[in-house]
């Protein structure tokens, strides 16, 4: 089986650039759109087991600045509605490719017709390590400057996705958003550049997908820089998926940030319906899920390696 991934990166590419293993993990001038490079990738075997993620079989279709038209007609006059996801700590620039095209693939054969999506990617400059000897904390840190730091590529990336979510939106197709771990530090850079440059409201995402969520638990504070208040300007409906038994936020995270994280209890503050409409906002209490991994590393990807939370996240895609 292959899974077709559209995908931009703002990493660094080594020359040829349809070599997977010469995307690094240093990051383009986030100044410079036309740096940042778009294709498609083509991915063998992304099965639904945990582990068995696929492979890269090709990159194509590669240029700078934005989609091929190809590219942009496959997802804006295709039969299918429109998952975009941003991947967290810890993911080589193949892993945000093959854990997309996993991501398409559990969905597509959840039962729920919605949720049968083309995929589209951003992958940051991620290390790709979780830990490291002698400097344990090394990959942390630097995926954290990275993911931050990625809000002006990933705020031109949406912009160069809204008119091609907006088409097939008016095709009848639905779009939704999937941000795992430290990409939804990124989201939250990428939020505040979009109102930062004079963009208005522009609701891109039917459902806006918030996994294990590696930012500080009251991101959504308005007085918070870089506040995710406004992110319900961008989308229809917000859900945060967190969990308790996350042991990369309890162990790691909290410990190097010294605060809560809002991908372990949700956002602070969650239960006030005037601070959070439940027309807007949702939560999802993932920690009573235990049919995965629930190791160190595995409870980060309860989000994807737990069928349960799978389940839920596909029967919200299709309320």
């Amino acid at each position: 089986m292959t899974t077709t991934v559209y995908f931009a990166t703002n990493r660094v590419a080594n020359h040829p650039a349809d070599r997977p293993e010469n995307y690094t993990f240093s990051m383009v001038a986030p100044d410079n759109p036309l740096q940042v490079t778009y294709g498609t990738a083509f991915v063998d075997s992304a099965g639904l087991t945990a582990d068995t993620v696929g492979a890269i079989r090709s990159l194509q279709d590669l240029q700078k600045g934005g989609f091929s038209q190809t590219a942009i007609d496959d997802l804006s006059q295709g039969g299918r509605n429109i998952l975009v996801f941003v991947h967290g700590f810890a993911n080589s620039f193949a892993d945000a490719l093959t854990r997309a095209a996993f991501n398409r693939e559990w969905l597509a054969q959840s039962g729920v017709g919605d949720a049968d999506t083309a995929v589209v990617t951003f992958s940051w400059p991620s290390r790709g390590q979780l830990l490291t000897i002698p400097f344990p904390t090394l990959p942390y840190r630097s995926d954290q400057r990275m993911a931050g730091g990625s809000g002006l590529p990933l705020m031109r990336f949406f912009a160069n996705l809204l008119p091609i979510l907006e088409t097939a939106r008016r095709n009848g197709r639905r779009t939704f958003l999937l941000t795992h771990s430290m990409g939804n530090l990124a989201l939250q850079a990428a939020v505040q550049a979009w109102f930062d440059n004079g963009n208005g409201d522009a609701e891109m995402f039917d459902h806006i997908f918030m996994a294990a969520a590696d930012i500080v638990d009251d991101a959504f504070d308005a007085s918070v820089t870089n506040s995710l208040a406004p992110l319900s300007r961008l989308g229809r409906r917000i859900t945060f998926l967190h969990n308790r038994r996350d042991q990369v936020l309890d162990k790691l995270s909290e410990t190097l940030n010294s605060c809560h994280r809002l991908g372990q209890d949700g956002p602070r503050g969650g239960g006030d319906a005037l601070l959070f409409p439940p027309a807007t906002y949702r939560s999802v209490d993932c920690s009573g899920f235990t049919d995965y991994d629930t190791g160190f590393a595995g409870s980060h990807q309860y989000y994807r390696r737990s069928a349960g939370v799978r389940a839920e996240i596909a029967a919200l895609m299709g309320a």
